[in-house]
């Protein structure tokens, strides 16, 4: 039985090379040196027109977007921002980035947003960043109820979320603004690299300029003038720019994201279910009117110790198949009691109690069934093991 890379991404289309090529041969790399239809420009103008969107900005890394978003909301001096306790460490770092405070919720065993526990914190709170963590979308219907009556504003965290829909919507277009990710590991590959979209003009405005727009680069945007003209030499500049050369990376994967979504999730419903064959796992199921676009799977052990968690993993990962514990780690990014840089982290009891029991593999969508079925006899012969030393 021959184990897949679950590391391993899909390769570049080859479609993508001329272009790197001739940027190399250029050496014409900033996306602001050309006067127009520079790749990060046609990349900003290709994701809008895919997602619906009327305004999207490429950025160095998700992170850069999130961070961008929040000044871009002019909030005020050490605002608070309210994030589910599940999600990762970049998340609360890009808050405290950019001078606001984290506030976080509890998240249930389905690894969504707690709504009664999220209700009881929004009061008081001056943003909302939704983490759909892993792709599992929280009830953005009944976020959104809530945070339009408080005139709270929504980013939506969709790092592992493009392609998921939700009651027929794009995920990234429901709230405020949307922030993806082209790391290695998301559905869409340049290494690093992010991107935020928007429908409000004067938004986008302010996070191109502090994106890096200086002097008058701002006018290589498709923005309304006059909305660029009341931020200039206002706001600061962070510098967080996407290159020419990662947005070549990107552009020829865009038409590919259907196939992987539709590749990503057939591939996690034959593992969930296959997984689902043990009494000892548990697959939450998509909320009603959610489609997913995984590129992984996670799954609970309830009725196991913490040392049987950690002993099935420990099998599994022996055995070739990577498998995290997000909370039996010290270090893992994952776990909001390991994020030491929170000057006051909560007392969150239902999400430590998931953290402890959920467990993550990748699945990377250009897996094989052959493939799919080497990585589930690893990972139920690793429940096996376990199982057997639980019934005695």
């Amino acid at each position: 039985m021959t184990l897949p890379d679950l590391q391993q991404a899909e390769p570049i289309p080859a479609t993508a090379r001329a272009e790197i090529d001739a940027l190399l041969t250029s050496a014409d790399l900033f996306r602001y040196t050309a006067a127009k239809d520079a790749p990060v420009t046609l990349l900003e103008q290709e994701f809008a027109a895919m997602m619906g969107s009327a305004y999207a900005l490429a950025v160095s890394s998700c992170s850069a977007a999130l961070f961008l978003s929040l000044k871009a909301l002019d909030l005020p001096e050490n605002a608070k921002v309210l994030i589910p306790g599940f999600t990762f460490a970049a998340v609360p770092s890009a808050i405290i980035h950019a001078g606001c405070q984290p506030v976080l919720c509890e998240v249930g065993a389905d690894y969504r947003i707690d709504m009664a526990d999220f209700a009881d914190r929004l009061p008081g709170v001056d943003a909302v960043i939704v983490s759909h963590m892993r792709g599992h979308t929280s009830d953005m219907d009944a976020i959104m109820a809530l945070c339009d009556a408080a005139g709270t504003p929504v980013i939506e965290d969709a790092a592992h979320s493009l392609g998921t829909l939700w009651q027929g919507r794009r995920i990234g277009t429901i709230g405020k603004v949307g922030c993806f990710s082209f790391q290695s590991y998301k559905m869409i590959n340049a290494g690093e690299g992010g991107i935020l979209i928007t429908d409000d003009p004067d938004l986008v405005a302010r996070a191109v300029i502090m994106s890096g727009a200086y002097e008058h680069n701002w006018k290589k945007h498709a923005v309304l003038e006059a909305a660029f003209a009341r931020w200039q030499n206002k706001v600061p500049l962070y510098n967080l720019r996407m290159s020419n050369l990662a947005a070549a990376v990107v552009r020829p994967q865009l038409p590919e994201l259907p196939r992987r979504v539709a590749s990503g999730l057939r591939n996690h419903n034959y593992v969930a279910a296959r997984l689902r064959e043990s009494d000892f796992v548990e697959v939450p199921c998509p909320l009603r009117g959610e489609v997913r676009a995984p590129d992984s799977i996670q799954f609970n052990l309830p009725d196991l110790t913490d040392a049987q968690v950690r002993a099935f993993a420990d099998s599994a990962t022996g055995a070739g198949i990577k498998v995290q514990v997000f909370g039996q780690s010290t270090d893992n990014a994952r776990a909001f009691w390991n994020w030491e840089f929170l000057k006051d982290v909560p007392d969150l009891p239902r999400t430590r109690a998931m953290l402890m029991r959920a467990c993550d593999v990748r699945l990377p969508v250009q897996l094989t069934k052959d493939q799919l079925d080497a990585v589930c006899e690893v990972l139920l012969g690793a429940l096996a093991q376990v199982s057997a030393a639980h019934a005695a």
